[in-house]
């Protein structure tokens, strides 16, 4: 639910109220019964969840080679990538005791 502020326009009381969206606006100040003005709100926090939202998560390459030069880490090379695996090598039919018959 949603939390609605109101200002009174009689005596400047200030409140807070969780309403449901649908629920009608307040009219009437709960200490002097005055005219009600309902303000706009700064809305709900919000909270991000998750890599990408932080700006550490797009840091550029030099900057993180930086910071582990800094902190005694060797940097990463760009060019360095995992080892590709080789391909296997296929099999001919036979090999594995089965003489290409299929059970």
């Amino acid at each position: 639910m949603p939390t609605y502020e109101y200002e009174c326009l009689k005596c400047g009381h200030r409140f807070e109220i969780f309403q449901k969206m649908t629920d009608t606006p307040r009219k009437r100040c709960p200490k002097c019964r005055g005219k009600l003005r309902r303000l706009v709100g700064s809305g709900a926090g919000m909270i991000f969840k998750g890599s990408g939202f932080y700006v550490t998560d797009y840091r550029s390459q030099s900057y993180k080679d930086q910071k582990k030069k800094e902190s005694g880490a060797p940097p990463k090379a760009k060019d360095e990538s995992k080892p590709k695996a080789e391909p296997k090598a296929k099999s001919k039919p036979g090999s594995d005791g089965s003489h290409g018959k299929s059970v």
